[in-house]
């Protein structure tokens, strides 16, 4: 099927787009964005035994495939947690997620440079519009209650490692099985998982109620399939096109569904922002290999 690719990439948009605008509610609610990201690596746990179960168990092992495996997974994994540690405890979704859909450019710029790849001058409209959008995207109106730019530094982090991750997947999907790299994704996971407990204030009050772990975790699987689905997107789409369009159309969707949660209109300068994050975001999609 010429467009499975197409099918496993909108799961993720889908997926990635409610689960951006609901992942704040939990640290919102008194649970830690530390113990958020524990859960969250305990749900990858789930999709990762399906995974490896569509494959018997037979796990590429060899060394090419085990280093690839950690890259994408540490760079995947590192971004998780700078999200839900540092960015999203101290900034607001509407203006995190539209940066990190911004992560393609990343993508493609290494493309470009270290693997010969050529990008179209309708590419390079689309990369300058997102590099753009950049520092519209991190304008504070005086008036607004956001204090500081530390969400900014975490997001920008979270932007560079998925990126980063993007352009590995892209060719480890070429000698290896896309469940392994899922694997991978997983096992470095639960690695950072002690760091992010270490992190933790346990001397502040911690809600450990249904609204606190247990919807941490019915929010945080849907970040998890959506994982797992664009693994697959990436075996049979090109990277150029499968991350512009899973990463930039995911925060679209959880812009629109954080601003009508809580009733925000966004400083005209982020609106010109999110504007040309979709321009860029709709060109970069049109790109070819």
């Amino acid at each position: 099927m010429k467009k499975l690719w197409l099918i496993y990439a909108l799961i993720t948009t889908l997926f990635w787009g409610v689960w951006g605008a609901l992942t704040e509610i939990s640290a919102n609610a008194g649970f830690p964005g530390t113990l958020i990201y524990v859960v969250w690596s305990l749900t990858m746990i789930i999709p990762a035994l399906v995974a490896l179960k569509l494959i018997d168990w037979k796990l590429d092992t060899d060394k090419r495939s085990i280093i690839f495996g950690l890259i994408i997974g540490f760079t995947g994994a590192g971004g998780q947690l700078a999200l839900l540690t540092g960015a999203i405890v101290s900034g607001p979704a509407y203006l995190i997620f539209p940066i990190i859909s911004l992560s393609p450019v990343i993508t493609i710029l290494l493309s470009v440079f270290f693997l010969k790849e050529k990008a179209s001058p309708k590419g390079w409209v689309g990369i300058v519009l997102a590099l753009i959008a950049i520092p519209f995207l991190s304008f504070q109106d005086p008036e607004a209650t956001i204090s500081g730019y530390g969400w900014l530094v975490f997001a920008l982090l979270v932007f560079l490692a998925w990126g980063l991750q993007a352009y590995f997947m892209k060719f480890a999907n070429k000698t290896m099985k896309a469940e392994s790299i899922f694997f991978y994704m997983t096992i470095t996971g639960l690695m950072l998982a002690p760091i992010a407990l270490l992190m933790t204030d346990w001397s502040q009050t911690i809600n450990y109620s249904a609204n606190g772990p247990y919807l941490a975790f019915a929010i945080q699987i849907l970040n998890a399939i959506g994982a797992l689905t664009i693994v697959f997107a990436f075996r049979y789409g090109k990277a150029i096109v499968v991350s512009p369009l899973t990463n930039a159309v995911a925060p679209v969707i959880t812009v629109v569904i954080s601003l009508i949660m809580y009733q925000i209109i966004p400083h005209y300068m982020i609106l010109v922002g999110m504007g040309l994050a979709v321009a860029s975001m709709f060109i970069l999609s049109l790109e070819d290999d």
